[in-house]
């Protein structure tokens, strides 16, 4: 009877062999526990927002648990970006009226590098666009300031995914 069990409990327990738990890094980022983020750079007529993306990125990067946020001299890779494009397009007219804009579109565009502290070696080097729309409801550059946090946290989630699942 005991002879006939083992085959069946090895049979269900080698169906879960690949799993683990944890976080599941890609290849590129083996031996990458800890990152420190660099100021961004800026190089948009959109002032101030530099500050506001790296810390969009750092805030997204503790939530999604995958590496521990650092500072330069204690961390495995450190990511530099560069805001490099911030861009508004009308999306939808008023009703009655094409020349007037209802709806933008708003996109911001991050280049980004993430080095190997200890060698310098160049880990990844992409580019991310966060997204957002927003509604016009008086001054539109005062409707845009409000826009920005939210493509900021778009591009964040995108960088993020890119380096702790690799896609």
């Amino acid at each position: 009877m005991r002879l006939a069990i083992f085959p069946a409990v090895v049979f269900l327990l080698a169906g879960c062999a690949g799993y683990h738990i944890g976080p599941v890094k890609p290849k590129f980022m083996d031996g990458i526990n800890s990152i420190a983020v660099n100021n961004f750079k800026n190089e948009t007529l959109e002032p101030r927002i530099e500050v506001l993306v790296a810390d969009t990125v750092i805030k997204q990067i503790q939530q999604d648990g995958t590496y521990r946020v650092t500072t330069p001299d204690k961390a495995d890779a450190i990511l530099e970006g560069k805001i490099t494009d911030v861009r508004r397009r009308p999306a939808r007219s008023v009703r009655g009226n094409v020349f007037a804009t209802q709806e933008f579109t708003f996109q911001l565009q991050i280049d980004f590098k993430l080095k190997r502290r200890s060698t310098g070696e160049l880990i990844q080097d992409k580019t991310v666009n966060g997204n957002t729309s927003f509604f016009v409801s008086g001054d539109v550059n005062q409707d845009e300031r409000q826009a920005i946090p939210l493509a900021a946290q778009d591009a964040a989630v995108r960088l993020v995914s890119q380096i702790s699942e690799g896609w």
